[in-house]
């Protein structure tokens, strides 16, 4: 009797274990689908990524620069700061009043700085000894003609003297987003011959554009001379400024993205 008893319970457990291991067995193999899943799902995402084609086109744009832009800083030094700053600001008046003559207007100048420091002598021996108040002040100018470049900037240096100095000289182009506006163009479509080169090679059909984004601009100006280390007089000026318009060249740079087919 207590050994039938004792088979039973072995039984018994021995059925126990058997149903533990089919529902774990069940549980783990469902566990299992999820990564196939998963992957099925990123392959899915893979193959629409395959069918989109990124490429990138340069274009260029000339222009011929057609106004001039340069910088006036005028200088005065004196004991007393109000004279000096007096004294400078007369002769800054008297260099915008020449350069109206030349077509340019109060749009044209723009004030872009002003200093005031202490100046010392700083002798071999003995103490610095105080010379007076240096004042600056400096204008951005810009020439709406080209052809009337040259003689602003004799007009300028003639109406202050030895105390102008010309410096930062550029030939620009005004309507620069005109000139931009022909190599973005031009950008697009080497782009797009490119992608359909790419595309008929690859046997797909050039989609709709998903993106398209400017990913560089290259605006330069031409910079004649730098006369900002010394001063000149007007009597040299126009010898020493040769203006030649020359060309200026304009490139853009874009990014495109298209659905392929």
């Amino acid at each position: 009797m207590d050994k039938s008893v004792t088979l039973s319970v072995k039984g018994i457990l021995l059925a126990g274990l058997v149903l533990l291991a089919l529902v774990t067995a069940y549980l783990l193999g469902g566990a299992g689908d999820s990564p196939g899943t998963t992957a099925r799902a990123d392959e899915g995402d893979g193959a629409a990524t395959q069918r989109q084609m990124t490429m990138v086109g340069t274009g260029t744009a000339t222009a011929v620069p057609d106004q001039i832009s340069f910088t006036v800083s005028v200088s005065h030094l004196d004991p007393d700061l109000e004279t000096a700053l007096a004294e400078a600001s007369t002769t800054m008046k008297a260099v915008l009043g020449r350069l109206e003559e030349h077509g340019v207007t109060a749009k044209d100048m723009q004030t872009t700085g002003l200093s005031m420091n202490r100046e010392y002598d700083y002798p071999s021996y003995g103490s610095p000894v105080f010379k007076g108040y240096r004042v600056n002040q400096k204008a951005r100018i810009r020439v709406p003609e080209l052809k009337e470049g040259g003689k602003a900037i004799t007009a300028a240096v003639d109406a202050g003297g030895n105390r102008v100095r010309v410096s930062n000289i550029d030939l620009e182009v005004s309507d620069r987003e005109a000139v931009l506006a022909e190599a973005r163009k031009a950008a697009v479509e080497q782009a797009t011959a490119k992608a359909e080169e790419y595309a008929d090679a690859a046997g797909q059909d050039l989609g709709d554009v998903v993106t398209l984004k400017e990913v560089s601009t290259s605006t330069p100006s031409t910079e004649l001379l730098d006369m900002q280390s010394y001063r000149m007089a007007a009597s040299d000026l126009a010898a020493k400024v040769p203006i030649r318009a020359g060309e200026d060249e304009l490139a853009v740079r874009v990014q495109v993205v298209w659905q392929l087919g």
